[in-house]
Order: structure tokens, then sequence, then C-alpha cells
């Protein structure tokens, strides 16, 4: 998915500073889209907003 991807805006936490190796995210109309920030053209992974949610609602809480 990685070419229909072109062009999209990507971002990474505030909470990243100048570090290389963090994962960037993009919204993707009602998706979320992921990837490695040292790998910007390589896969990129996409996730429902409620995918998405339970996954960060997870990070917050320390379950991952």
């Amino acid at each position: 998915m990685t070419g229909e991807l072109d062009g999209t805006q990507w971002f990474k936490s505030s909470y990243s500073g100048d570090k290389a190796d963090c994962i960037e995210v993009a919204f993707v109309g009602d998706l979320v889209g992921v990837r490695d920030s040292k790998d910007m053209a390589g896969p990129s992974l996409i996730f429902a907003p409620a995918e998405w949610h339970a996954f960060t609602g997870a990070v917050v809480a320390g379950k991952l």
C-alpha cells in the first residue's frame, strides 16, 4: 500500500524528539497509517479508527 500513500502527511510524536527510530503516523481518510521512520519507503500498516484507538489505549494503560 506504500504507493497509495504517496503525498500523505506523516508525523512523529513530539515525545520522539530527534530520534530516528520511531514510528510515523498519518491520517488517510478515515484510516490511520503507521510506518517506520527509519524506512519511509518501506511498508505501511493501515488501521481502522477503532483498532488504532484500542492499540493506543493499551499503550497508555501500560498493557503493551
